[in-house]
């Protein structure tokens, strides 16, 4: 469990949990300096559960119990006080009125957040053993449909830019078709926010049934696409108005994916080396020049 952030930690579980464990999380968010002065017993009282109820949630959320909590709580808001980017002062709400300015501190403290307990949540195990198979593989897939879509996307130009044969699906047909043909000397790339969506799980798990290693991108590990994966890379969400779902999380996923693109390039230095040198005089011959002005 990582000392930052806790509330987000929250956020992010708060959709997945149910019926009262999702009282005691709500509660939770509505006041975190309060709760810090609560006992499990009485927090399951004001929220109409029962000590048995809180001592859950925490389990649920990754805590080892309601003290961990309690001290997770009392760092951020340390952590909050001694910090005006990023504080806890600073919540997710965006209402008609509210200023520029204020639209600003919300989305760039929420991604900041996101990212940073995405940093303090990697695998590096992982991270590694993904890139390990990612450096060696004869072909790379990826699916991701919707906003997931476009990080499949931007998945496929990093690694294809280093001399990797990849391709991002973003059509379940095709992504069918690919995972049928693959090999164990393959892998492929799962990306869901979710990770359930249908459409990417459908060839993810053809693509295991194939021997290929397969690697998911989500931020539920208990996911049916995180549960199919040889390798799981976790990340982080904080969700503002009009940012939910996987738009909260997606600059989280996109640091994993330009990690694994970094740490690929140095496994397979001279091959990324090669590929980055025959290609780097492609951009700039594609910019339009300035028109001097008279």
């Amino acid at each position: 469990m990582p000392s930052t952030d806790v509330t987000t930690l929250i956020r992010t579980e708060l959709p997945r949990l149910a019926g009262s464990l999702r009282k005691v999380g709500e509660l939770i968010l509505e006041d975190p300096a309060a709760v810090t002065h609560c006992s499990a017993a009485e927090l399951g009282r004001r929220t109409g559960t029962s000590q048995a109820t809180v001592t859950r949630f925490c389990r649920a959320i990754g805590l080892d119990s309601y003290q961990h909590l309690l001290i997770e709580l009392a760092q951020e808001r340390g952590r909050g006080e001694a910090s005006d980017w990023g504080s806890a002062e600073i919540g997710p709400d965006i209402s008609p009125d509210d200023s520029l300015e204020r639209v600003v501190q919300v989305v760039g403290s929420a991604d900041l957040r996101a990212i940073q307990q995405t940093i303090d949540r990697i695998d590096l195990d992982a991270l590694e053993r993904a890139a390990q198979a990612l450096a060696k593989a004869r072909r790379i897939d990826v699916y991701g449909v919707g906003g997931s879509g476009a990080v499949a996307q931007e998945t496929e130009t990093r690694l294809f830019r280093i001399g990797c044969q990849v391709r991002g699906w973003t059509e379940v047909h095709g992504a069918a078709t690919s995972a049928a043909l693959l090999t164990p000397a393959d892998v492929a790339i799962g990306i869901s926010h979710s990770g359930a969506t249908r459409e990417t799980i459908e060839p993810f798990e053809m693509a295991k049934e194939r021997g290929a290693t397969t690697v998911a991108l989500t931020t539920d590990p208990r996911s049916p696409l995180a549960r199919a994966a040889d390798i799981r890379l976790i990340s982080a969400t904080s969700e503002t108005s009009f940012r939910t779902g996987s738009i909260g999380g997606r600059h989280s996923v996109l640091m994993i994916v330009d990690c694994l693109y970094v740490r690929v390039s140095q496994l397979s230095y001279q091959r990324a080396s090669a590929s980055l040198a025959l290609t780097d005089h492609i951009t700039p011959q594609h910019a339009v020049k300035a028109r001097r002005t008279r």
